[in-house]
């Protein structure tokens, strides 16, 4: 399906929107019902759009397709040509793995399904859209790996300095919440000892379990 940027504007589409945030934190959630309310209000200036239906993935990780349940539905759906143009805001959005990206778009492209990436401006089937989207999701990849150092890298310094701020609180833990450090919590306490004792003993963690 090859066509010019008026014929993209102007030809009937059957739309579907797809939105992802990688966090489960409230102003996430927040952010990503304001997604799709700008994609709403993007369809109103584009009369030849049919919204069909919208995709959204909250508090997952961008680096990986198959951890995302909305956006495989959303290939599933593609598949049995439900819709002809998937909208999202920009390639991180997407993916943030330029081999998934690339192989996911020219997949969608057999089915007959474009992908427009708003904020890039790009239209996967045309004539330059491929290489525009190489070099996006290239650079959200890089920024990606970036960002994953960069959060390794805080969470080491924390540790040097004695306090915890990764993940849940371990079992025979609570949290002080000002120093931000760990406290031995003596009600689950025994049952940690016991469960080192048992192991330290032989005993396989199915059978200590």
């Amino acid at each position: 399906m090859q066509y010019d940027k008026a014929d993209q504007q102007n030809c009937p589409r059957r739309v579907v929107f797809y939105g992802r945030v990688s966090t489960e934190l409230e102003a996430q959630i927040s952010a990503l019902k304001n997604q799709m309310n700008w994609y709403l209000e993007l369809a109103e200036h584009h009369p030849n759009w049919t919204v069909v239906g919208q995709y959204a993935d909250e508090g997952i990780s961008g680096t990986g397709m198959k951890t995302r349940p909305s956006f495989m539905k959303m290939l599933r759906d593609a598949r049995k040509k439900k819709f002809d143009l998937i909208v999202t805001r920009e390639v991180s959005r997407f993916a943030r793995n330029t081999v998934d990206t690339l192989v996911t778009t020219r997949e969608l492209k057999q089915y007959g399904v474009e992908v427009y990436f708003v904020n890039d401006d790009i239209w996967t089937m045309r004539g330059d859209g491929e290489v525009r989207l190489t070099i996006m999701a290239s650079l959200a990849q890089d920024e990606s790996r970036k960002m994953s150092e960069r959060t390794k890298a805080g969470i080491q310094m924390s540790q040097k300095k004695g306090t915890y701020v990764a993940g849940p609180t371990p079992f025979g833990y609570k949290r002080d919440k000002k120093a931000h450090t760990l406290v031995v919590q003596e009600s689950q306490a025994e049952t940690v000892r016991k469960i080192f004792a048992w192991y330290a003993d032989g005993i396989n963690g199915t059978e200590i379990a």
